[in-house]
């Protein structure tokens, strides 16, 4: 099973907009995701007191069918291009110009 990890910055004054869209995840999003062979998918959230942002944050999951695959899938979903939209405003992620994911985050240590 391949990790995959990525990071993004939650613009001032939108964080709780950004709790909310992912409290109420769309059911089309989710399918896509379980489609992509995503799972064991977390975000996690660390605030601070910035000009810019309210938080940074994190994201892990696991690539049940693998990152190509999982990568490939998102980025040809017109429900990631509206998720996208929806994040607008609310999301700095640096994209990856290859595959139009989250920029992958490199693996430096493990603990099985």
């Amino acid at each position: 099973m391949e990790r995959y990890a990525w990071k993004g910055k939650v613009l001032k004054g939108k964080k709780e907009q950004y709790i909310k869209n992912h409290d109420e995840i769309w059911p089309e999003m989710k399918d896509l995701l379980k489609q992509a062979g995503i799972c064991n998918y977390s975000i996690f959230m660390y605030e601070y007191d910035d000009p810019e942002y309210d938080a940074d944050v994190f994201g892990y999951y696991e690539c049940e069918k693998g990152i190509e695959f999982a990568g490939r899938t998102q980025a040809e979903s017109d429900v990631v291009k509206r998720w996208d939209e929806h994040m607008k405003g609310i999301l700095i992620l640096e994209k990856d110009e290859k595959t139009g994911a989250q920029k992958q985050m490199k693996q430096v240590f493990r603990l099985d």
